[in-house]
């Protein structure tokens, strides 16, 4: 096979498109061949052939080409074979990965990205129906896999950056040694593309499977320098290497500095922007960028600016570490320190952790800055040779040791592939984590009697989201409130996790107009209606037409629920208050986000996914919902509706000076209101130097006990809060009380049907 596959010199005309080769095709063909992995190109081609387990494991340090040059020649592979059995899947760890990656190998293979080449990432299917290379996040393949609509067959299955360890990836190596995906006809391929540090897991993982292993890049090695301590400020001296870099004119060439988290990130991005605009530097000032998930689609000007005139310096966290690699980038600036969220099944909260990176993610950061030319490049490690030695374990840490196992059991259960106790992995998940897994499942009535999938369990592991998201949206259903509890949906899960406090009284003034007094999950919806108002008046300059108040893009409506109100708990409004500063703001609608510190593309992002949600629900056919955001009503059914799936993120004020008893596991979190409530429910709570509750909203326990399952309420432990409840449940309804709130559950009258279009149909109650 490999011998039968002409050179792409040879050829005038491209194979898959049959036209003719642009001039640019040759000039990235001489970039390809000076790879270090081209050297193996044919000795691969020959085991993705002959293969007898059909695996093949391909090893190679950063930087060598793997990622770009293993997707076109299983393209090749595949187009030998006439594609019998499908496309060629490529998966990444990081949807920023998957996207730059397709845009890459679609300019070295001289196609249309979106139509023979494509990415699928959230919100975002850039494929067609003549798609026959696809570059997807791996945890979008894996709930592809688990959906009732599956994944399609695929001709070479390539699990690209295995090393990094996510909860996808290394579920869908178990899944398929289990050959539970491979079962499809046309004896389909899978190649796992992985870091040398790996490399004996994996061969002793994939048993008799053939490994190609890329040879070293004969480049001399970038300089290497390490500091005797680590800063105390990690950021100031990152920024000061950066700066003396600049000033040398014996060191051209792009920079990568790699900080902890996203906080330090964007503190290094403003003191850098500030610092080079005050030196006089010979030709243009550099260009810093910010690279990390909440940079949306900013983070295209890292990998498609190919200005050489102008040095970039980029900075990034863990992102960078094993995604497609920067080419430019000639010196490394490395902090050694990562910030990860890692989740604890005790307490049911993810802590924030910053440690050492691996002796892996070392060494593929000091490879970044291999030197491909003259002078050589350089990497500064800001702490000594000792701390790597003795602190930095070999590996990263397997993110399915770290991460709440609720949505991957669900995948697993869904697709009925065994005990999710007994799927292989390369390192099985804790005992305790899968079982708190399945209580959570079970209290959210995932489960049967018999410990199975229940129908509604099945529904739940359709839509992306977590479980008690998901929960929350279909109990929607039965409350009324499905459009307002889309959008809250879509505002949790869009939204990134970190916030900066006001930059001006002004702007200050203008966040709080957006605050709304039932908190900060209401406070959620009303921003993403100004946004959308923001957007229709961009495209309308005009102002809305009429009155029509209920149109899709609907304005703000003034005065619901009284004058703009401070907002119980907004200061916690982590998911959408964040800094915006580096974003390429242009349009009306970013403008109108910038001058409120909001992030314009976790609003577009929330937008998206809000659509496809929307899109999915007709598609299983749940019932929609008129817009009645504002009135009384709504509001009562939009706190059961988060209720119905959120009960286990509850707590209870202890002492009214805002230290909040966590009921599930008896943690004590911190809030700071003026006047703290009894009760509230959260979004999330990070074990962090805060200590505090996110995304919070009143409730009364009362309707916690109304729909919380009686068992969750029994099995909590002791404490007066859990005894208060009990007190509750046991005590006889007031027939006062009854008579004030009227049943939601009462039919609706004839009037009030025929109020509501056709397209919404029919209500759904869950059982």
């Amino acid at each position: 096979m490999a011998s039968g596959l002409a050179e792409e010199s040879e050829l005038a005309v491209n194979p898959f498109d049959g036209l003719l080769f642009s001039s640019c095709y040759y000039e990235l063909l001489e970039q390809r061949r000076a790879l270090p992995i081209w050297a193996a190109r044919f000795l691969f081609l020959e085991h993705l052939e002959s293969s007898p387990t059909g695996v093949v494991l391909v090893s190679g340090e950063p930087g060598s080409g793997k990622s770009t040059q293993i997707p076109q020649w299983c393209a090749e592979f595949a187009l030998a074979r006439g594609f019998q059995t499908g496309q060629v899947t490529v998966t990444q760890p990081y949807p920023l990965a998957a996207m730059s990656l397709a845009s890459r190998v679609a300019d070295e293979m001289d196609l249309t990205l979106g139509h023979e080449i494509g990415y699928s990432i959230p919100q975002e299917d850039c494929t067609g129906p003549n798609t026959m290379l696809r570059v997807c996040w791996d945890r979008l393949l894996l709930q592809e896999v688990a959906s009732t609509r599956g994944p399609g067959a695929w001709s070479v299955l390539i699990l690209d950056e295995a090393q990094e360890r996510s909860v996808a990836s290394d579920l869908l190596q178990g899944l398929l040694r289990d050959t539970k995906l491979r079962n499809l006809p046309g004896d389909p391929r899978v190649v796992v593309v992985t870091d040398p540090a790996l490399e004996p897991k994996l061969q002793a993982f994939w048993a008799d499977s053939p490994i190609v292993r890329v040879p070293r890049e004969p480049g001399g090695a970038p300089t290497l320098v390490y500091r005797d301590t680590v800063p105390t400020d990690l950021v100031a001296a990152a920024c000061q290497a950066v700066l003396e870099l600049c000033l040398r004119e014996e060191a051209p060439g792009d920079v990568l500095v790699y900080l902890p988290g996203e906080e330090e990130i964007s503190l290094c991005c403003e003191s850098l922007s500030r610092e080079l605009g005050m030196l006089a530097l010979p030709g243009p000032p550099p260009r810093v960028l910010p690279l990390h998930p909440g940079c949306g689609q900013a983070v295209q000007a890292v990998y498609e600016d190919t200005d050489t005139s102008v040095r970039k310096i980029v900075v990034t966290h863990w992102l960078a570490d094993f995604s497609f690699s920067l080419p430019s980038i000639r010196h490394v600036i490395d902090s050694g320190l990562e910030l990860r969220g890692v989740y604890s099944p005790r307490i049911r909260a993810e802590s924030q952790v910053l440690r050492p990176i691996s002796k892996c993610q070392a060494e593929a950061r000091r490879l970044r800055g291999r030197a491909r030319g003259s002078p050589p490049g350089s990497c500064l490690r800001l702490y000594s040779k000792s701390v790597l030695e003795l602190e930095a374990p070999p590996l990263p840490h397997p993110k399915v040791l770290e991460e709440n196992l609720s949505s991957l059991v669900l995948l697993l259960m869904r697709r009925q592939i065994a005990e999710p106790g007994e799927c292989h992995f390369l390192d099985p998940p804790a005992p305790e984590a899968l079982m708190q897994a399945l209580e959570d499942l079970d209290y959210l009535a995932a489960l049967d009697d018999s410990g199975d999938l229940s129908d509604l369990g099945i529904v739940l592991s359709e839509f992306p989201l977590p479980p008690e998201l998901a929960k929350a949206l279909l109990a929607s259903c039965e409350f009324n409130c499905v459009d307002e509890m889309l959008t809250l949906a879509a505002m949790l899960t869009a939204a990134p996790g970190f916030t900066r406090p006001p930059l001006s009284a002004q702007e200050a003034a203008l966040r709080r107009a957006l605050e709304h007094a039932d908190g900060d999950h209401s406070s959620l919806i009303q921003i993403y209606e100004a946004f959308v108002q923001s957007e229709w008046l961009t495209l309308h300059p005009r102002g809305l037409p009429g009155n029509n108040t209920q149109s899709a893009s609907r304005p703000l409506c003034a005065g619901r629920g009284g004058p703009p109100a401070r907002g119980i708990l907004c200061a916690s409004l982590k998911g959408l208050i964040t800094a915006v500063s580096f974003l390429s703001l242009s349009g009306a609608d970013e403008v109108w986000c910038q001058a409120r510190g909001l992030n314009w593309a976790a609003l577009c992002q929330a937008r998206k996914l809000r659509a496809e949600l929307v899109e999915l629900m007709q598609q299983i056919e749940l019932p929609l919902s008129q817009p009645a955001f504002g009135s009384e009503q709504n509001r009562r059914d939009l706190q059961k509706a988060l209720l119905s799936g959120l009960f286990l993120k509850v707590a209870h004020d202890v002492d009214g000076t805002g230290n909040y008893l966590l009921l599930t596991h008896k943690h004590v979190a911190q809030l700071a209101p003026a006047q703290p409530p009894a009760w509230v429910l959260y979004h999330s709570f990070s074990v962090s130097k805060d200590n505090c509750l996110c995304i919070v909203s009143e409730i009364q326990p009362e309707m916690l006990v109304e729909l919380a399952p009686p068992y969750f309420l029994s099995n909590l432990p002791p404490s007066e809060s859990r005894d208060f409840l009990n007190q509750l449940r046991e005590r006889p309804e007031r027939p006062e009380a009854a008579e004030a709130e009227p049943s939601v559950e009462a039919e609706p009258s004839a009037e009030t049907e025929s109020s509501l279009p056709r397209e919404y149909g029919d209500g759904c109650v869950l059982q």
